[in-house]
């Protein structure tokens, strides 16, 4: 359970990971040295697993977004573990996000494209080696409202906030 400065912490350093510790500090209300160790104890623990740039994926031509539902033939996947086929699904350049799912469809893909012939690209070169896939079903999005990668950290708190008001 996070209390409330560690969530503070976990909230600020999602939006700006580059934040001093000093800055840090004075929005939490700590010294900067008691800062820095629950800065540490979260990494220890976990919570934090790095500190990455986000880059414009339209800057680098990276504009096309899409979804792709896939079915496979894995032996391994009639009870939900196709390890080795999600093992190497994960493994592709072009693959930012890989889920496995319940229900039809085996494996949720997200990519991004430059434009469709970089996405058939993708669906021919990259999916298309993969003897396993049985049928592919691409959804491509034409407009992304919001995109983060930001957790609603301490959510719980806020809502038996409310409940207490």
């Amino acid at each position: 359970m996070l209390d409330e400065r560690d969530a503070k912490i976990l909230e600020i350093l999602q939006k700006d990971g580059r934040k001093t510790n000093v800055e840090l500090a004075r929005a939490v209300e700590l010294t900067p040295s008691a800062t820095l160790e629950r800065v540490r104890k979260l990494e220890e623990r976990g919570l934090i697993k790095g500190y990455t740039a986000v880059l414009d994926p339209h800057a680098l031509e990276l504009g096309l977004v899409a979804f792709i539902f896939l079915r496979v033939d894995d032996p391994e996947d009639l009870i939900g573990r196709a390890e080795g086929t999600a093992e190497e699904l994960a493994a592709l350049p072009s693959v930012l996000e890989l889920h496995h799912l319940a229900g039809e469809d085996c494996f949720l893909v997200k990519v991004r494209a430059r434009d469709t012939d970089d996405l058939y690209r993708i669906l021919r070169d990259e999916l298309g080696r993969f003897k396993q896939i049985r049928s592919t079903r691409t959804t491509i999005v034409l407009k992304t409202v919001k995109e983060s990668t930001a957790l609603p950290v301490g959510r719980e708190k806020r809502v038996s906030d409310d409940k207490q008001g």
